[in-house]
C-alpha cells in the first residue's frame, strides 16, 4: 500500500479494462475472413488486414470506423479489385453491427469504482473514436463514477504528460489502471507515475510487447477488484 500512498488521481482505461471490446474485433475479423475466403488463406487474410490497419493508423486513428475502412481497403486489394459491391456492403454491415454492440461490463467494475470514488479523483482515459467512446460510456452507466473523461488520440508519454499538465496533476500522484502494457502501463512508468496492469484474455497484436524480468516498476493483478488491496 505504501507504494501508492501519494496517489490522489486514478485513471482507468475503458476497452477491455472496464468493458468487453477486443472480443468483438476478433469476431468481426472472422466474418471478414469468411467473406474473402475465396481469394486467400485465413492466415494471409488476417496478416494483410493487420498490415492495412497499421498503415492506416496515422490517417484514421483508432476505433471501429478506422477498422471498417481498413477492411474495405483490404478486401479491394486482396481480391485484386474484383470484390463485389454486395460484399463491400456486407463488410460495412459488420462494422455497423460492431457499433451497435451492447456494453458488457467486466467483473466487479462498478463495485471497484464505487469503492474508490470517495477517496480518489477518478478519470477515464481511453483512446479511440470520440463518438463511439462517448456512446459506450453513456451505455455503460459509468459516467457518474468519473470526475473527468479524456479520449486521447494515442497513449504515449507525450499524451499523458499533456493530460496531467492540463489537469494540474503531479506525475507522482497519478495512477493508471489498464489492460495494455504498451498503452496503459509503460508510458506511465517512464514519466514517473504509477500503473497497475490488469491483463485481458484477448489482446490486439498492436498492443502486445515482450517484458523480461519481474522488477518492472508496476504491479499486475488478475482482476480489477484486486487493485483495492493496494489502495
Amino acid at each position: 500500500m505504501d507504494t501508492y500512498k501519494n496517489i490522489k488521481v486514478i485513471a482507468f482505461d475503458a476497452d477491455d479494462t472496464l468493458w468487453v471490446n477486443e472480443t468483438y474485433y476478433r469476431e468481426a475479423e472472422q466474418e471478414f475472413i469468411k467473406l474473402l475466403s475465396k481469394y486467400e488463406t485465413e492466415n494471409k487474410l488476417d496478416q494483410e488486414l493487420f498490415k492495412t490497419e497499421m498503415k492506416n493508423l496515422s490517417l484514421y486513428g483508432y476505433g471501429i470506423k478506422s477498422f471498417i475502412l481498413s477492411m474495405v481497403e483490404s478486401a479491394i486489394e486482396l481480391s485484386n479489385y474484383k470484390i463485389s459491391t454486395k460484399v463491400i456492403a456486407q463488410i460495412l454491415d459488420i462494422g455497423k453491427n460492431m457499433l451497435q454492440k451492447p456494453i458488457e461490463l467486466l467483473d466487479d467494475v462498478e463495485e471497484t469504482l464505487k469503492t474508490l470514488n470517495p477517496k480518489y479523483k477518478l478519470i477515464l482515459a481511453t483512446k479511440g473514436d470520440l463518438l463511439d467512446q462517448e456512446r459506450k460510456l453513456e451505455k455503460s452507466g459509468l459516467m457518474k463514477c468519473f470526475h473527468h473523461i479524456e479520449i486521447l488520440s494515442d497513449k504515449k508519454t507525450d499524451n499523458y504528460n499533456k493530460l496531467l499538465s492540463h489537469l494540474d496533476i503531479k506525475n507522482s500522484e497519478f495512477l493508471m489502471v489498464g489492460n495494455s502494457l504498451k498503452s496503459d502501463v509503460l508510458p506511465l512508468i517512464k514519466i514517473g507515475a504509477e500503473a497497475i496492469h490488469v491483463p485481458y484474455h484477448t489482446t490486439w497484436a498492436h498492443e502486445i510487447i515482450k517484458q523480461n524480468g519481474n522488477d518492472n516498476g508496476y504491479k499486475t493483478v488478475k482482476k480489477l477488484k484486486n487493485i483495492l488491496t493496494f489502495l
